[in-house]
């Protein structure tokens, strides 16, 4: 009888761990993903066969976002408390309105640069990726103009520098037009530096 009980609790409420301590999760379009604790490497294993999981954004079955670069996957919540580190903080932009650019949109200029001067690097089609996302969430709301989950995902991955580092000529921009705005005076005159 105690077996059938506790078949019956594995049947219903699937392990997220494996003894091993892998993170595993189901891939929306079909396949079995995992990722190893220790190196963070994401596999896919469909129909019996394990690959390395395509670099890029992935949406689970949950409604989760997975990001992984070059094989390497950005532990998201789940694999987090999977872990059993501490968890993010509540949501703070939980309907919160959106106003001028979207996170994502914000997180494709700040990755990308603001005329796609990095658009090859590594993180620039992930953010692309993070940007349709929102996109098609926020036309499926009943109210466009509210941060969708994957809008928070962008305000994180916006403090994520390791994989979202940001286009070194956007941040070169930054720096010029804030040593310009320190050397120019009220009313746009030039101070003098001396």
């Amino acid at each position: 009888m105690l077996n059938k009980t506790m078949y019956a609790f594995f049947l219903f409420f699937p392990l997220s761990v494996s003894q091993a301590g892998d993170w595993r999760g189901q891939l929306q379009g079909g396949g079995t993903v995992t990722v190893d604790p220790t190196t963070n490497r994401a596999m896919v294993e469909v129909d019996g066969v394990k690959t390395q999981l395509w670099q890029g954004t992935h949406r689970m079955k949950d409604g989760s976002i997975l990001i992984v670069n070059k094989g390497v996957a950005v532990p998201n919540e789940s694999i987090i408390e999977s872990r059993q580190l501490d968890a993010p903080q509540p949501q703070d932009w939980e309907d919160v309105q959106i106003v001028g650019f979207s996170p994502c949109a914000k997180l494709v200029q700040r990755i990308c640069g603001m005329e796609n001067q990095c658009a090859n690097g590594d993180a620039c089609s992930p953010a692309r990726q993070l940007l349709e996302m929102e996109e098609s969430e926020r036309a499926d709301s009943r109210n466009r103009n509210l941060m969708t989950f994957t809008s928070g995902q962008c305000l994180n991955a916006m403090k994520d520098e390791e994989f979202f580092t940001p286009c070194k000529r956007v941040l070169a921009q930054e720096k010029a037009r804030q040593e310009k705005a320190e050397s120019t005076g009220p009313a746009g005159s030039v101070t003098d530096p001396r």
